[in-house]
C-alpha cells in the first residue's frame, strides 16, 4: 500500500484531498503546516492559523487517518518573508504563493514528508500531473478555468513532481464541495481561505512596517503624451525589436505633476490602483513607476495608459526555470507559447526568443501591468513547460 502525506490546511479542498486518496486505498496521514506566529498583521476571522489546524484535526479523526502539526515557522521567514522584504525594498513585487510551494510545500514539507517512508504528497491544487512515455512528468491545468493553480507550481521540478499527487485537478470546485457535503466533512461550507499563503489575509503595509520604514514622498503623475510613449508606440512589435520593447519606461519628476504624497514607495507595485489616495482626477489613477532610490511613486489615469502597457518582456537567465524535461535553454527560443504574467489570468499568446542577456517573450497584444518580480509562466498545448522571474 502506498503512503501518502496530505498537507491538510483545515479547508475544504485539502479535506476532500485526504477523502479521495483514502478511498483509493492510500495509506493517507495528514500533516497541518504551522507557518506563521505573528497575527498582528492578520486581519480578522481571516484564516487564523488556530481555527484552521483545529479543522484540520476534525478531519482526521472523521476520517480516522494520522495527524500531526509541523512548525515550520523557521523555514518560512527565512524563505518567504524574508524574500518578501527584499523585493519590497528593491521595488520589486514578489509572488510569495509560488515561492512557498517550491521552496516549503515541495521541499521543506515534502522532506519531512519522506522521513515518514511516505511515497507521495498531495494538496488540494487544481493541478493535474501526467506522466509521459519517457516517464518525466507533466503539469496541468485544473479543469475548473475558475480555479485552476497551476500557475502557482510555475516552479516545481520534476523530482518534486514525481512525488506529488493532486486529486482534485479532474474536478470542480462545486463537485468539491458536494463531495464534502454527501460524507459530512466539517469544512464542507468552510469558505475559501485569501491572502498570504499560510498566513490568511494580511494588512500588506503593516506587514512591511515592520521592516521597512514608512518615508514620505511624492506621487507624481505622468501624461499619456511623452515622447517615449510615442516612439515606443511606433516600434512595429517584431522579434528585431523585442529587446527596446521590453524595457521599462523611464520617468523624471519634471516630466510630470505633484499629486499626492506616500509613505514609502517601496510599499507600492506596478498596476496598483487601490491606496494612492489621490483626489481631484478626472479618472482613476494607476501605479505605472517606482523609483526606490528618489522615493518617487509615478502614476497615471486609466488602465490604458501607455506607461501601464507594453508588448514584451524580460526574464534572466538565471531565472528561467524548467518545469518539463521536454524544454531547455537548448531549444526553447522562438517557441510559440500560451502565457501568464499572473494567478488567474487567461492565456495570452507570445513567443519566446533567447538573447544572449535573457529571454524574451513578445506578446501578441499589449499587456497591462507588467510587474518586475512576478513569475511569467509559459504553457504548450495545456501543459507548463517553464516560468521565470520578470526584471
Amino acid at each position: 500500500m502506498k503512503r501518502v502525506v496530505v498537507g491538510l490546511s483545515g479547508g475544504v479542498d485539502s479535506s476532500v484531498t485526504a477523502l479521495l486518496l483514502k478511498e483509493q486505498g492510500y495509506e493517507v496521514i495528514g500533516m497541518f503546516m504551522r507557518n506563521w506566529h505573528d497575527e498582528s498583521v492578520t486581519l480578522s476571522d481571516d484564516c487564523p492559523w488556530i481555527d484552521d489546524s483545529n479543522d484540520a484535526l476534525l478531519i482526521a479523526q472523521q476520517l480516522d487517518i494520522p495527524f500531526q502539526v509541523i512548525d515550520l515557522s523557521k523555514e518560512y521567514k527565512e524563505r518567504i518573508v524574508d524574500y518578501m522584504f527584499d523585493e519590497y525594498k528593491n521595488g520589486r513585487t514578489p509572488n510569495p504563493d509560488v515561492l512557498c510551494n517550491r521552496e516549503i510545500k515541495f521541499d521543506v514539507f515534502l522532506k519531512a514528508a519522506l522521513e515518514l517512508n511516505a511515497d507521495y504528497v498531495a494538496t488540494g491544487h487544481y493541478c493535474r500531473k501526467i506522466e509521459h512515455e519517457d516517464g518525466s512528468f507533466g503539469l496541468l491545468a485544473g479543469l475548473d478555468k475558475n480555479k485552476d493553480q497551476s500557475y502557482f507550481l510555475c516552479q516545481l521540478n520534476q523530482e518534486q513532481l514525481s512525488k506529488a499527487l493532486f486529486p482534485i485537478g479532474e474536478l470542480q470546485k462545486d463537485e468539491v464541495r458536494k463531495i464534502a457535503l454527501e460524507n459530512d466533512l466539517v469544512t464542507a461550507e468552510k469558505k475559501d481561505s485569501q491572502g498570504l499563503c499560510f498566513v490568511g489575509k494580511i494588512s500588506l503595509p503593516t506587514f512591511l512596517q515592520q521592516k521597512l520604514s514608512p518615508i514620505k514622498g511624492d506621487i507624481v503623475e505622468i501624461p499619456d503624451d511623452l515622447e517615449q510613449f510615442n516612439v515606443y508606440n511606433a516600434i512595429e512589435p517584431v522579434e528585431k525589436n523585442v529587446v527596446e520593447l521590453a524595457k521599462p519606461f523611464s520617468y523624471s519628476p519634471e516630466m510630470g505633476e505633484v499629486v499626492a504624497s506616500h509613505q514609502g514607495a517601496h510599499y507600492y507595485t506596478i498596476g496598483q490602483r487601490r491606496g494612492l489616495h489621490i483626489g481631484g482626477r478626472p479618472f482613476p489613477s494607476f501605479v505605472i513607476g517606482l523609483d526606490i532610490a528618489s522615493n518617487t511613486v509615478y502614476s497615471g489615469m486609466t488602465d490604458l495608459h501607455p506607461g501601464l502597457n507594453r508588448y514584451a518582456l524580460k526574464i534572466n537567465l538565471e531565472d528561467v526555470h524548467f518545469v518539463s524535461s521536454k524544454f531547455s535553454l537548448n531549444n526553447i527560443d522562438g517557441l510559440e507559447a500560451d502565457i501568464r504574467i499572473r494567478y488567474r489570468q487567461a492565456y495570452q499568446k507570445g513567443i519566446l526568443h533567447l538573447k544572449s542577456d535573457g529571454l524574451y517573450v513578445l506578446f501578441k497584444e499589449k499587456q497591462r501591468g507588467i510587474t518586475p518580480g512576478q513569475f511569467a509562466a509559459f504553457y504548450v498545448e495545456g501543459e507548463l513547460v517553464a516560468s521565470g522571474v520578470i526584471c
